[in-house]
């Protein structure tokens, strides 16, 4: 592994949705579905990016478009789509990033890419909501992988907690909201209302 690892982008598209009662990757903000708009961010920062899904996912429609990267966990959450990045491209860092971020923007992830800590195994925003580390919106360098692997092996599978609990470099937020994610019909409906009256997402 070199100091710098070639950074290539992830989307996390391989969650179920309960809570929202549709696929949150194929909801229209501004026009755009949040996987496209999430692709689109991360190819202006990444020269490759891939979109995580679960087996059942490969031929979906929304996602097909899209070069994959297949979960090869079940029920582990968001760190089987990590894991399987880097089984995908071990030699890779990761910007991970979650599909349900409809605030976020360019400058966002321009400036987390400025801030890399290759010497950590992540680098990582602060959460304006609790000041712990948001690991949906962050570098994933190659020394986590081995350290994730173990971690979920042993029953583990929270990706902030992996991250309280190893080498991150932490980075504050330049704009609080940009991290705001999206769970219910509810907030979905308020963060269309939000971009309809102005507010640029």
């Amino acid at each position: 592994m070199t100091d710098f690892a070639r950074l290539a982008g992830l989307v996390l598209s391989g969650g179920y949705s309960k809570r929202m009662r549709q696929d949150k990757a194929a909801l229209l903000v501004d026009g755009e579905t949040q996987l496209a708009r999430a692709v689109r961010l991360l190819q202006t920062v990444c020269t490759d990016v891939f979109v995580s899904v679960r087996p059942d996912q490969i031929a979906d429609p929304v996602r097909a478009a899209y070069p994959h990267v297949v979960d090869e966990l079940d029920n582990v959450g968001p760190a089987a789509g990590i894991l399987a990045a880097f089984a995908h491209r071990p030699d890779n860092a990761w910007l991970v990033l979650a599909v349900d971020l409809p605030l976020l923007n360019a400058e966002t992830l321009a400036h987390l890419v400025r801030s890399r800590a290759t010497d950590q195994m992540a680098t990582a925003y602060i959460s304006a909501h609790d000041g712990l580390p948001e690991p949906l919106c962050a570098i994933w360098e190659p020394a986590s992988h081995a350290a994730l692997a173990t971690f979920v092996a042993e029953g583990r599978h929270c990706p902030r907690k992996f991250l309280i609990n190893h080498p991150v470099r932490l980075v504050p937020l330049l704009t609080p909201e940009a991290l705001a994610n999206i769970n219910t019909p509810d907030e979905y409906a308020a963060t269309v209302a939000q971009t309809r009256n102005g507010a640029s997402p």
